[in-house]
């Protein structure tokens, strides 16, 4: 059995595409997936298939479709991806001074160099980011609703963000579903 995190896009974000985390906990359990538990109301599922990542992709939007009526873009990772994304950040979240923060952002599929190039170029002043793979680190220097920066990923979709405390209790998550 394989350890998932499903991260629903947009959801429960301003009064728009409300789902209860306690349906959509129901939700995949009906689906037959093991050991199902939400993190906070913007979508975060951990789970257990056997099933591939892209069938089980099809399969979640699918249902989330049939039982809330939202089309829903769901970015999935393994448990291990998530190890390796934790274990990969650039930035030092130990370090960071006031008002700086860490998010990052999954992708569903990593970028061609071509859709990376085409990426449009914004002032994003002192924030970073560091791309690799399907996910884009960012650090922003003092807020995230006053950075340029997500302006230049907007195309790259489907995609999802989350903060820095956001992944690393997933991963707490994730670990203590492994020791049990």
């Amino acid at each position: 059995m394989t350890i998932y995190i499903a991260l629903l896009r947009g959801i429960n974000v301003s009064g728009h595409n409300m789902i209860k985390m306690s349906e959509l906990k129901s939700m995949f359990q009906a689906l037959g997936f093991g050991r199902v538990q939400t993190y906070i109301n913007s979508g975060n599922v951990l789970f257990e298939s056997e099933e591939g990542a892209e069938t089980l992709q099809l399969r979640i939007e699918n249902e989330i479709k049939l039982v809330f009526g939202l089309s829903i873009s769901v970015i999935l990772r393994t448990d291990k991806e998530l190890e390796r994304i934790i274990e990969r950040c650039p930035f030092a979240p130990g370090s960071l001074t006031e008002g700086e923060s860490i998010h990052l952002t999954l992708l569903k599929e990593a970028p061609s160099q071509e859709e990376i190039d085409r990426l449009p170029d914004v002032n994003y002043e002192n924030d970073e980011y560091y791309m690799e793979d399907r996910e884009i680190y960012i650090l922003y220097r003092k807020s995230l609703l006053d950075s340029k920066l997500p302006k230049k990923f907007q195309k790259l979709v489907p995609q999802t963000a989350r903060n820095w405390k956001t992944i690393i209790k997933l991963g707490t998550m994730v670990e203590a579903m492994k020791a049990h």
